[in-house]
């Protein structure tokens, strides 16, 4: 290539279009590290606002203006470029940008190497001059030992600089250098040319506290000779030779660091706002920077620095908590949360979770105080804080009725309360749980709980008896005691409630009351008219005599406990029975123990919520509160309850919701979780398999009813075959439920209830078999029969005959026949026979052929001899083998 191509980048061979410009082109090398270098072309162009001189004109009016604080040079040099702008193409104006740029950088590396170098020298001269004062510091002391007198000479060779005396010695000679400092002074402030930190409008705190120590000493130079030296010696110290060029070098020291930071924060990239400043590329300070300047100096200002006490939080810590959520709450870095952890030998990340125990740890090592939740502290605790005196006022007393079924509980019901509850049973059995009250002659109120008294209602008793205060035992004149009257016994021993025994049916020829007393003796039962504390009373609720007797022994009762209860604080009481009905949606019959009921009130009973839609009464009318042992019907449910489930007002919805989430959630737990394996676990799981399943879908009308049926049923299972129970739920069947049975072939079992339109239809086309019943008898004892028709009939065998085989025979070309000997029963032919050895079986099938004598016959008894032989043309005989004919029987299986 030739020296042009090389010349090839340089910037400024094509002269633009407009004026004519004087450009001076130049070669500036650049070092770098590790000994590499380039050189650059660049070019400077005049400035014509600056006047006519080529060279000077950029640096000498910059170093005159320096020094005075104003900014104006700054904007003077976009200004002066302006005209030119216009004329310039795109191109062009970019590259002149950059060579503008490129100036600018040369010339503060330039004269950063200048002031570097005249900072040597100053550094070399201040040095000098020092090691001059300290020669004639050292020099000075002899002279004034000969005498006294001379002693004012030192004073004015101190003075002479400032008074330019013409009759001094020949020391005096020192102030020549007085037309040096101006020399330094001009180059230090020489730097300033860049405007350095022209920017911040922030005033610096430590510029002004030197400013007050230089005014003393020039005023204690003038006042005393003596105190001259020691003035003299103690700049010297500190690197000034006297104090007034102290003073004057003191300034500049602060804005040449300064300057120094200014070019530091010139470096970076360019930009054209930077390329069109007219600062020689001084960079603005930013918001933000301008900000925090502030808000540092305010913290200084208020005395912010020192260090902040720590704040002491009370973390809510629950049984589980990511080491995160943790940090937030401690307000501390998750960083350090895990630095702690790892030292305890725990390898965490921020988003692993850590039990209580371990929170609490972190939590006392940082300072703060724990405070432990757990998720059971969102249920609502039971009330057992007794009221006061001075609240409590007289309540009626519940009274449940119990005993055997066909007794005639309900008939006695019917007589007190003057209704006729029995022809509205099916089978004229009670088969829910019902609550009544009562209005007596005298204004007062009795309210009657009636229990079923079938076996299958155990459940339902055993509640009765828990919400009641006195229990009715009725019991037939003419039947006796039956196993459910011991268990409504055993149920209310374990209530601990008191009971009256109403012996009934006494109306009938047969009813022999005294030895119904006399049986009571033996389940420790003893009554009044026996020396007991247990009253008794006969009635006839068919002739409706005793009833009277009855009611006043209840009322007595009652009198002697005090029965009491505060009405004006939430209500609480518990759900008697469930239901979901077609037009009201969950209904549930609840029993208030303390507190009034409002239409309004926000309850959460079990895992269900609601809020009070309305309330009615035993009798169909709605009421606006219900008060202690009152009955009533609740609608506006979200779901239908269990029985025997408590219910409690609460203040708002969403705690009724939070409450009721929390123990549907355990329940789901509950139902989930499997319990720990063991090998009796793994035995009776591996037994269950191998037993054959009997899959039900239940669905009746009332959640008591639904329990008591279930019940049932799991008491059928065998180890043959056990029942699975794939839904139970109250209401009528829905296309749901129809879907679920027909993906496993279960039967749907209805009781008290029938399946719509369109459920009827999808139980059609999928096979569906829909069961309806409204006797629990009737419904126990079909279930029964089909689990057993499940497992098909039993087969029972039977052995005929016996025979031992004594000698072996050929029989045709293959076939073999055996010689019996019939031991006992009788050998047929057209039984089943098998050959034992040794008592091990190795032939089973049939007598293909049974001969005596060369002549067919049907059978041979025992004492006798005769051949047969096998079919399958089993050849495998010896003699000593037995042959045993039997017989199988099939007979029904019963569970």
């Amino acid at each position: 290539m030739s020296d042009t191509d090389n010349d090839k980048p340089k910037l400024g061979m094509r002269q633009p279009l407009g004026l004519k410009r004087t450009v001076e082109t130049g070669k500036v090398k650049q070092s770098f590290s590790h000994g590499r270098s380039n050189t650059v072309v660049v070019e400077v162009k005049r400035r014509r606002v600056l006047g006519p001189n080529a060279g000077g004109p950029a640096e000498a009016p910059v170093v005159e203006e320096a020094p005075a604080p104003a900014p104006a040079p700054a904007p003077a040099a976009p200004v002066a470029r302006a005209p030119s702008a216009p004329q310039l193409s795109p191109q062009e104006r970019q590259a002149q940008l950059l060579r503008e740029a490129e100036e600018q950088r040369m010339a503060a590396l330039e004269e950063a190497r200048r002031r570097e170098d005249a900072q040597r020298q100053a550094a070399a001269e201040e040095e000098r001059r020092r090691a001059e004062e300290k020669s004639k510091v050292a020099e000075t002391p002899p002279a004034p030992e000969p005498a006294e007198a001379p002693a004012p000479a030192p004073a004015p060779a101190a003075a002479a600089p400032a008074a330019t005396a013409p009759a001094a010695p020949k020391p005096t000679p020192t102030p020549a250098p007085a037309p040096v400092p101006p020399a330094p002074v001009a180059v230090q402030l020489d730097p300033s040319l860049p405007a350095p930190r022209r920017f911040t409008p922030v005033a610096r705190p430590e510029i002004p506290k030197p400013a007050p120590a230089p005014a003393p000493a020039p005023a204690q130079a003038a006042s005393s000779a003596s105190a001259a030296p020691a003035q003299r010696a103690a700049p010297t110290g500190t690197g000034q030779a006297t104090p007034r060029r102290g003073a004057e070098t003191s300034q500049p020291a602060r804005p040449g660091q300064r300057d120094r930071k200014g070019e530091e924060r010139r470096g970076g990239k360019l930009t054209v706002n930077r390329a069109l400043g007219g600062e020689e590329g001084a960079r603005a300070r930013s918001l933000a920077a301008l900000k925090r300047a502030r808000e540092k100096e305010h913290r200084r200002h208020l005395g912010g620095g020192a260090p902040r006490e720590k704040q002491v939080r009370d973390v809510v810590v629950p049984d589980a908590i990511t080491v995160q959520e943790l940090a937030n709450r401690m307000a501390e870095k998750g960083a350090d949360l895990v630095k702690s952890l790892f030292k305890m030998g725990m390898p965490v990340t921020v988003n692993q979770t850590i039990d209580q125990d371990t929170a609490e740890l972190l939590v006392t090592e940082f300072g703060h105080n724990i405070t432990r939740v757990s998720d059971s502290d969102i249920d609502l605790s039971t009330d057992v804080v007794e009221d006061a005196p001075e609240t409590l006022k007289p309540r009626p007393p519940v009274v449940t009725i119990m005993g055997h079924v066909d007794h005639g509980k309900t008939s006695l019901l019917d007589a007190l309360r003057g209704t006729d509850v029995v022809r509205g049973e099916a089978g004229g059995i009670t088969q829910h749980i019902g609550a009544y009250q009562v209005t007596l002659k005298d204004k007062s109120k009795i309210t009657f709980l009636d229990t079923p008294g079938h076996e299958a209602f155990s459940e339902m008793r055993a509640r009765g008896a828990n919400v009641t205060d006195i229990v009715v035992l009725v019991v037939a004149a003419d039947d006796g005691l039956m196993p459910q009257t011991i268990e409504a016994i055993n149920h209310t021993k374990a209530a601990g409630v008191p009971m009256i025994v109403a012996i009934n049916k006494v109306d009938k020829p047969e009813a022999n009351p005294q030895r119904i007393r006399e049986r009571l003796l033996e389940h420790e039962v003893v009554v009044e008219q026996m020396g007991g504390d247990v009253q008794d009373v006969e009635v006839s609720a068919l002739k409706k005599t005793g009833l009277d007797e009855l009611i006043e022994k209840i009322q007595l009762q009652a009198e002697l406990m005090e029965l009491k209860a505060n009405p004006d604080r939430d209500a609480e009481g518990t759900v008697i029975e469930a239901k979901l009905d077609k037009g009201r949606g969950p209904v549930a019959t609840v029993l208030v123990t303390r507190g009034t009921l409002k239409v309004g009130d926000v309850f959460v009973v079990g895992a269900e919520s609601g809020k009070v839609r309305a309330l009615v009464n035993d009798k169909g009318a709605q009421l606006k509160e219900a008060g202690p042992s009152m009955p009533v019907e609740i609608l506006g449910i979200s779901g239908v309850p269990s029985a025997g489930d408590p219910l409690q007002v609460v203040e708002n919805e969403a705690r009724a919701r939070e409450v009721a989430a929390y123990r549907a959630g355990v329940i789901q737990d509950k139902r989930t979780t499997n319990a720990p394996a063991s090998l009796e676990s793994m035995f009776s799981a591996l037994k269950a398999n191998q037993a054959i399943e009997y899959p039900l879908v239940v669905k009746a009308d009332t959640q008591g009813t639904v329990e008591a049926i279930v019940g049932s049923l799991n008491k059928l299972s065998t180890d043959e075959i056990r029942v699975r129970i794939l839904h139970s739920g109250v209401g009528g069947i829905t296309e749901s439920d129809v879907t679920l049975a027909g993906a496993s072939g279960a039967p749907i079992i209805g009781f008290n209830v029938r399946a719509n339109a369109k459920a009827r239809e999808i139980a059609e086309r999928q096979k569906v078999a829909l069961k309806y019943y409204d006797v629990i008898y009737d419904l126990i004892d079909e279930i029964r029969a089909g689990m057993a028709g499940e497992l098909g009939p039993e087969a029972f065998e039977t052995v005929v005959g016996r025979a031992e085989i004594r000698e072996v025979f050929s029989a045709g070309k293959h076939g073999k026949a055996a010689g019996l000997l019939v031991v006992d029963g009788v050998i047929r032919k057209a039984l089943k026979a098998r050959i034992t050895r040794e008592d091990v079986i190795i032939y089973q099938g049939e007598i293909a052929s049974l001969r005596r004598f060369k002549d067919d016959v049907a059978e041979v008894r025992a004492g006798l001899e005769c051949g047969v032989t096998f079919t399958q043309n089993f050849t495998d005989i010896k003699p000593g083998d037995f042959l045993e004919t039997f017989e199988v029987e099939l007979r029904e299986r019963t569970l």
